[in-house]
């Protein structure tokens, strides 16, 4: 079947919450979902930029845009989030699991604070989140789920790596589970997407430095070769035509499926020292 621009998004529902929406890959799933008419929960933790953003969103397309600003590193932040996941008021039917950060500095190098903070976000929040969802997308016998994992998750990348890869695994399960019941689940493993994630990691990052000596977040960006970043709309709208289709994972462009079917055929050793150039 050949997929216009847009039936994608017709064929996943009618509202939408977005963890992490007010910036990178989260604002452009609000944007082109907005454009195809599904009305929206933004969630983030900055009201200003929310309402900001929630204001383009509502004049350029005359859709309804709720904001949640929230701090999901926080209870309250996630428990405010799981609520309106939960509500039968306005029932949300498309959730993307978008919110995440990375630690610049390597395992050993970060707080044990900073480490759990990071799986909380990457793995706490999506699984709360999605056990929302379900909770009332299975009695309804419809629903989609967006995860948005990491082609990092297919080689070792420390804890990053690992909570993507629990991510993609735990996607493809629910995908298989809950499918036959009405409900898609699908994660999204992008590789290098130009939005603001390296620009807000630690400007004390050493992690592709050599010798362990400090880069700066524009220094990383440059160490990766140009061929292998994407650009956010094109990543969502391949993310949103796959999971129209009902895949469990989606892998946006074909150099990155291709790195992604060397990468099970590398030595860990080896992926683990390829890996840490774009950490």
């Amino acid at each position: 079947m050949v997929y216009r621009e847009g039936m994608a998004q017709r064929a996943i529902g009618t509202r939408a919450l977005i963890t992490g929406a007010s910036s990178g890959i989260g604002a452009e799933f609000a944007r082109q979902l907005a454009a195809d008419g599904l009305d929206l929960v933004l969630v983030a933790r900055s009201r200003e930029r929310l309402e900001a953003f929630a204001e383009e969103l509502r004049a350029a397309h005359d859709i309804e845009v709720e904001v949640l600003p929230a701090d999901l590193l926080t209870k309250a932040g996630v428990k405010a989030a799981e609520a309106r996941v939960a509500a039968s008021v306005n029932r949300i039917d498309v959730l993307v699991n978008n919110a995440g950060f990375g630690l610049a500095k390597d395992f050993d190098a970060n707080s044990v604070d900073d480490e759990l903070e990071l799986l909380s976000i990457l793995v706490e929040v999506p699984l709360r989140l999605t056990h929302a969802a379900l909770a009332h997308m299975l009695p309804a016998g419809s629903g989609t789920i967006i995860n948005i994992a990491s082609v990092a998750g297919y080689s070792p990348r420390g804890t990053y790596g690992a909570a993507k890869a629990w991510l993609l695994s735990f996607s493809r399960w629910a995908n298989i589970a809950y499918k036959r019941r009405g409900v898609r689940v699908t994660a999204i493993a992008p590789g290098f997407v130009r939005t603001e994630f390296h620009s807000r990691l630690s400007t004390d990052a050493h992690a592709a430095a050599p010798q362990g000596e400090p880069r700066e977040p524009a220094q990383l960006e440059r160490a990766i070769p140009d061929f292998l970043w994407l650009s956010a709309p094109d990543v969502v709208r391949a993310a949103l035509i796959d999971t129209a289709r009902g895949r469990a994972v989606s892998i946006p462009s074909l150099r990155y499926k291709l790195i992604v079917a060397a990468a099970k055929l590398t030595p860990d050793a080896l992926a683990e020292r390829v890996a840490r150039v774009g950490r």
